[in-house]
């Protein structure tokens, strides 16, 4: 199973989205300074995903949601108005 997933810091609000298969991993990977993207930048939370049995499918999505510039947007598929 693969995800897309989006992270919100605690200390700046700020949204990083991503794709993987083990979402719990990649959380701790992220607040440990391993993903260069998001060092020196958390403690980082899960607020939303997306569940895919194909990685190319779920890499589709995740280009599409980080396309979508305005953070507007992206709060709305946290919301639950797109899906």
């Amino acid at each position: 199973m693969f995800m897309v997933y989006i992270l919100e810091s605690l200390s700046s609000h700020k949204y990083y989205i991503g794709c993987t298969d083990n979402v719990e991993r990649r959380l701790k990977e992220h607040n440990s300074g391993l993903s260069k993207y998001t060092k020196n930048k958390g403690p980082r939370i899960i607020v939303y995903r997306e569940e895919y049995n194909q990685l190319n499918i779920a890499r589709k999505r995740e280009k599409q949601v980080k396309s979508w510039h305005k953070r507007a947007a992206i709060e709305k598929l946290i919301k639950g108005a797109f899906v």
